[in-house]
């Protein structure tokens, strides 16, 4: 799934004033939307590893691969171009 964070997000403005990044827990957010999108709705969920790498930018865009793995996980990279931005794992509860 390909994504891009806009930059009138209303997460941006604190994130970090004068050079915005996009905050993790946004990248996240477009992860779990990305398993959702071919799995349906998830229950509640833990993320044992997740390893952010490089920052994504405002309007730069994405992608995630996913990996599904038995007993509803998955593991996940989040990708622009061929650098790795973050990856790690969710499990379903």
């Amino acid at each position: 799934m390909r994504f891009s964070i806009p930059s009138n997000h209303p997460s941006l403005p604190g994130h970090f004033p004068g050079r915005p990044i996009v905050p993790g827990v946004v990248l996240l957010d477009q992860v779990v939307a990305a398993i959702e999108a071919v799995h349906g709705a998830l229950p509640a969920l833990r993320l044992p590893q997740v390893k952010f790498l490089q920052p994504l930018l405002p309007g730069e865009e994405a992608d995630i691969v996913l990996d599904a793995l038995p007993g509803a996980r998955w593991k996940f990279r989040v990708l622009r171009d061929a650098a790795v931005l973050a990856s790690g794992e969710v499990v379903a509860a």
